[in-house]
């Protein structure tokens, strides 16, 4: 399934239903009074997260989301139908924003939370109600107001504890299925993820969480390069990154210029990821013998102070410690 995370819909609450002209006529009551009712109120338009959905791909084919109209008032003082309500099903995490005045409305974290985006309009009134001790016969009745108006534009930012961040090809999406029961595309080409995967770690039957996987960020990122930038925003959620470095580098010189690339990307996107918690992940080590990785471990440790981790996501090796530091962090 295509991943969408931003997309406009236009939606239009019910009109209320017009009043009704009519006179009560009945056998041997040649003049009876007004008995028009009053029209029905217009439906309104919700606007409800669930965890059923994980994309905006079904807004591709359909933006236009319309709540019935109440209906007309009847003779014999009858109110019209009420119109139906319309709820719209979102992805836990979508952001609805008014495009007139750029708006914020609401921000759905929550499954099964909803609010009322647009409200139905107002009935109108039938004669009935305009009959007085002056006026026994009116004649005057109302339309129903219209409902309200509204182009949304929604924004989904996905939920995650921790998100994976690194260069093309570092081992984040392998890592994410070492650790997982997630599927993403793993390939030796750059950009094999091209949208964010999710995937649920799960300690034991209570303790669990979250991670983010998103395409891997190149140089000039923040300024529209490569694929990551237009997903940063899903990360931004999160209470933890994991930078995720490719070890197999050929010397420390390239290692450090990865670290600085990623820092600096994060630095210019406007949403405070660099002032997020970061901890290094240095995968590959399975192509290190055991004294090639201790020298690369003295040269790291006096280079960068951050908490580390080193890891081989191909042959599982020291992921369950992170796994276990990650969750000690996020459920402080």
């Amino acid at each position: 399934m295509k991943f969408i995370d931003e997309t406009k819909i236009l939606v239009k609450a019910g009109n209320g239903g017009k009043g009704c002209l009519s006179f009560r006529r009945e056998k041997y009551i040649p003049l009876g009074g007004p008995d028009g009712g009053d029209g029905g109120d217009g439906g309104s338009i919700f606007v409800r997260a669930t965890d059923g959905l994980n994309t905006l791909v079904d807004f591709r084919n359909k933006n236009t989301f319309r709540a019935e109209n109440g209906g007309s008032g009847l003779s014999k003082n009858k109110k019209g139908k009420t119109g139906n309500d319309l709820i719209i099903d979102v992805p836990v995490g979508s952001m609805i924003f008014d495009t007139e005045t750029q708006e914020l409305i609401c921000d759905l974290n929550q499954n099964q939370q909803s609010i009322k985006i647009v409200t139905g309009g107002k009935h109108g009134f039938g004669n009935t109600h305009f009959k007085s001790s002056t006026n026994r016969a009116p004649r005057k009745t109302t339309s129903g107001q219209n409902g309200e108006e509204k182009e949304l534009k929604i924004i989904l930012k996905v939920l995650a504890d921790v998100g994976l961040i690194g260069l093309p090809n570092a081992g984040k999406s392998s890592i994410l299925g070492a650790i997982s029961m997630a599927k993403p595309k793993i390939a030796n080409y750059a950009f094999t993820t091209t949208s964010p995967n999710l995937g649920v770690v799960l300690l034991n039957d209570y303790e669990k969480f979250v991670v983010a996987d998103i395409p891997g960020l190149i140089k000039g990122a923040s300024k529209g390069a490569g694929l990551g930038i237009q997903f940063l925003k899903h990360i931004s959620r999160t209470r933890l990154l994991l930078h995720v470095i490719d070890l197999s580098f050929d010397n420390v010189d390239d290692v450090i210029n990865d670290i600085s690339t990623i820092n600096e990307e994060l630095k210019e996107y406007d949403g405070g990821l660099d002032k997020k918690d970061k901890w290094f992940v240095f995968n590959k080590i399975d192509l290190f013998t055991d004294k090639d990785l201790e020298k690369m471990k003295s040269i790291l440790d006096k280079e960068i102070k951050d908490k580390k981790f080193y890891v081989s996501a191909k042959k599982n090796t020291g992921l369950k410690d992170l796994c276990n530091k990650v969750f000690e962090y996020i459920k402080e």
